[in-house]
């Protein structure tokens, strides 16, 4: 003991520059099953730290604010045998994510820890999880659209590279099956998917299903199941976004899926309650709400390195509600939302993808005359149907009485079919198109 002590010492005085530096350590003060308050030390917002629990167990928790002198956490991990007065030191600094090539194929959690059980990590570079804030005129344009194999999305609502588009749904209506879909047939180098406050079964299931042979291997899976700290969950959101971003500044075209951003809303929601914001429209605090510009907006062209990320994001409708507060901001952020519909999918109509409402902001910038003006004909002849749904099926109205609900009624089936696909099913966007013009165009 001695000896390493002298050893040690005697090292440290070789060093010219050397500053000693103080070990900070602090004390738990009160701990309600979800915040604890530290007293003793002063860290910023993000620092990760270790608290001592009873016997040899250890949690780990993040600082997220300070109230009266006080440094506020929140536990990182599960349940927490902690005990008054236990020792807080902090152990890491706010945050960075590890990036780069060595991250593909491997399947990490919120604190950046693999758990795919392939060992450690090795050689990946650092990267800030606020991420690099870059100038407005440093984005470029988004002039090349995205085969994302899907079509009725290639056809009508076309995505280009560089697009940030949600899916926007109510529970159960196919938004997973969906990004499984545009997942597998996606023209991108590099794959970023967050799997974000969803179930744990799912992440087993999109890995084995939607990221499977060649798809993986450019893949990779940042995943915080619903049981994990809101903390965790919106880390692995940011994490997430860091690593796309890391493969943007190489220059590559990066596809960025999370599902799902209102369970990050979620989780940002439980934290700025605990710190006793006011709940303001449907009990989300502000923050909860104004963290999602935020992260949205990391994702976009790079004009310097030529790289780009496109990003998909699933929004979860509460209750079917399309102005729901999470869905009406995002829609408000996102070059494009894709909106799929209940009554469609209990007609049997998958992907249920509604047309009416549903909008890429970009479409006019990617795809050609002849592709606008027969997607056009086509939402025209399915709005017409729509609005006279009701009248059709009644029985009350008579054919030959307005030329533009016949025409309707004649294109529907053909309509319907062109939206439908099966699960497995690829659809090139060059077939999209041509199957398209071919049937509308003029």
């Amino acid at each position: 003991m001695l000896n390493r002590f002298t050893a040690d010492y005697l090292d440290t005085l070789g060093i010219a520059d050397f500053r000693p530096a103080p070990k900070v350590s602090g004390r738990l003060a009160s701990y309600d099953g979800l915040l604890m308050e530290a007293v003793g030390l002063s860290l910023p917002v993000g620092t990760v730290c270790e608290i001592g629990g009873h016997g040899d167990s250890k949690v780990e928790a993040e600082v997220i604010g300070f109230r009266g002198g006080r440094t506020l956490l929140m536990n990182l991990g599960g349940p927490a045998p902690l005990l008054p007065k236990a020792p807080v030191r902090p152990i890491g600094p706010p945050g960075e994510a590890e990036v780069g090539a060595a991250l593909l194929g491997r399947v990490v959690d919120g604190a950046g820890r693999p758990i795919d059980g392939l060992g450690p990590i090795r050689g990946a570079g650092r990267w800030p999880l606020a991420g690099k804030l870059q100038s407005p005129l440093d984005r470029g344009r988004v002039l090349e659209p995205l085969d994302v194999g899907v079509r009725a999305i290639n056809g009508l609502l076309t995505i280009g590279q560089g697009q940030r588009v949600g899916i926007m749904a109510g529970s159960g209506v196919g938004k997973s099956v969906l990004l499984g879909m545009m997942v597998k047939a996606a023209k991108a180098d590099v794959i970023v998917i967050g799997l974000i406050g969803e179930r744990s079964r799912e992440v087993a299931d999109f890995l084995e299903t939607k990221v499977a042979g060649a798809a993986r291997a450019r893949s990779v899976v940042v995943a915080v199941p619903a049981n994990h700290s809101p903390v965790l969950r919106i880390r692995g959101a940011l994490r997430a976004t860091a690593i796309a971003e890391a493969f943007r500044a190489e220059g590559k075209k990066v596809l960025l899926i999370m599902d799902s951003l209102t369970r990050v809303a979620h989780a940002g929601r439980e934290i700025g309650l605990a710190l006793g914001e006011p709940a303001s429209a449907r009990g989300y605090p502000p923050s909860a709400i104004a963290m999602l510009p935020n992260l949205i907006e990391r994702a976009g062209t790079d004009v310097t390195t030529g790289g780009s990320i496109t990003a998909i994001y699933t929004v979860l409708a509460d209750g079917d509600d399309g102005n729901d507060p999470v869905v009406d901001s995002a829609r408000s952020i996102l070059d494009g939302h894709i909106v799929l519909n209940r009554h469609l999918a209990e007609r049997g109509v998958y992907p249920a993808i509604d047309i009416g409402p549903s909008v890429s902001r970009v479409m006019t910038d990617i795809a050609h005359a002849d592709h606008l003006r027969a997607a056009r004909v086509l939402r025209r002849h399915l709005a017409t149907y729509e609005e006279n749904r009701d009248l059709v099926l009644m029985g009350a109205y008579r054919a030959g009485a307005d030329a533009a609900i016949d025409a309707a009624i004649a294109c529907h089936p053909v309509v319907m079919e062109y939206i439908k696909q099966a699960a497995d099913e690829t659809v090139s966007l060059d077939d999209a198109v041509a199957e398209l013009t071919g049937v509308f165009g003029a």
